[in-house]
């Protein structure tokens, strides 16, 4: 396993994650999703109140986690990232949001919908920019 590929690919991956989600579901989404909540009340933090060390650190193992299944995929093209970061992402915020809404009240059936869509667009994005990063490697050892 080549560490340095995968130490780069985490660290562009989650801070691409981390502007993305600020970008699409802090600005893009802000209004749609809070006019589609779930039946829980205050669920959402005021924005003064963000937990920015956690963003920082659920981004940054996002990031991780595409780096290190497209280092062990073999995954090193900008297609291939951008094909397999969405399907990957498609999976698992489809695995996380059809769970939390059967087992909480915290978004609606249009949130979890608009949440996993985004969530689609996020993955392919960041798994296109590690696919090309990766392929700069590929060049490299070639």
């Amino acid at each position: 396993m080549d560490f340095k590929k995968l130490f780069i690919g985490s660290i562009v991956g989650g801070i691409l994650i981390f502007l993305l989600d600020w970008l699409i579901f802090g600005n893009l989404l802000m209004n749609f999703m809070k006019d589609n909540p779930g039946t829980a009340l205050n669920v959402n933090r005021a924005q003064a109140d963000m937990q920015f060390m956690y963003l920082a650190v659920g981004s940054l193992s996002g990031g991780a986690l595409l780096a290190y299944i497209f280092e062990k995929a073999n995954v090193n093209s900008v297609a291939s990232g951008l094909v397999t970061g969405g399907v990957i992402c498609f999976f698992m915020n489809l695995s996380i949001d059809a769970t939390m809404y059967g087992w909480s009240n915290i978004m609606s059936k249009k949130g979890m919908t608009a949440d996993i869509l985004a969530g689609v667009l996020i993955g392919a994005i960041v798994g296109a920019v590690i696919g090309f990063i990766y392929s700069k490697f590929s060049r490299k050892t070639a």
